[in-house]
């Protein structure tokens, strides 16, 4: 996989891996913090086979998003409704503040009949009932369904603000894709396959860690999507 995006400054921290080793959760020698196990009110991040996946999650109560309808409105309006337990895994130790990520996709049997995403997290935290920082993610789908998105997590479970959206096949993702998000300063970027697709500043979150995740509520398609590779550049 090519080196992450460049970005000025001094490197600070870095970290790639392969996810060589089958582990339930993710820890690759004390390198990782999880969602339940650590976070207590999330999911953990699950490695098997050579990809990184999420584990199931509750399943009791269906995400529903308004930006996540083709027409712009959900059933159910603007207000968002889900368990939002999404299995999230964040590097242990601290980091340079300016981030640049990047993961290849790994997806079988797709389906829209879940909203399945990989994600990479920036300037993120993750204590008991806590888990904050920036979320960068990508519909693992390739149609009109298919979507790119910028979050803040406030902390609380469910608690997170939609930063910046795009819908449409090219925002979506496939199999070999290679998906990259980077922070510099308060600006955050999206990319695939190196084409930059979207970005947004915010000011909210100045540290914290980089990490991955997936989306809630997919069943057991749960590992039929993840992330075969990460790595990370990080500088001040």
């Amino acid at each position: 996989m090519p080196n992450t995006r460049p970005i000025e400054g001094t490197l600070v921290r870095s970290y790639s891996t392969n996810f060589e080793h089958d582990e339930e959760p993710i820890d690759e020698g004390g390198m990782w913090l999880n969602g339940r196990k650590d976070g207590i009110d999330w999911c953990d991040v699950l490695v098997k086979d050579g990809h990184a996946y999420g584990e199931v999650t509750r399943m009791s109560s269906a995400e529903r998003r308004a930006e996540q309808a083709l027409d712009g409105e959900a059933a159910g309006g603007e207000a968002q409704e889900g368990d939002y337990d999404d299995p999230t895994a964040v590097l242990t130790g601290k980091w340079g503040r300016n981030q640049s990520a990047r993961a290849t996709v790994y997806s079988v049997n797709q389906t829209d009949d879940f909203f399945q995403e990989v994600e990479i997290r920036l300037r993120s935290t993750i204590e008991p009932n806590w888990c904050s920082g920036y979320e960068v993610f990508w519909r693992v789908s390739k149609s009109d369904a298919a979507y790119a998105e910028i979050v803040r997590w406030n902390g609380k479970i469910a608690d997170f603000t939609s930063l910046a959206r795009a819908m449409g096949p090219a925002f979506g993702v496939k199999d070999g894709d290679v998906v990259e998000a980077t922070i510099v300063g308060t600006h955050i970027t999206s990319y695939i396959n190196g084409r930059e697709v979207l970005s947004v500043d915010d000011d909210r979150f100045t540290e914290g860690a980089p990490g991955v995740g997936f989306n809630f509520f997919v069943g057991n398609t749960n590992v039929d999507h993840g992330l075969s590779s990460f790595e990370v550049d990080t500088y001040d």
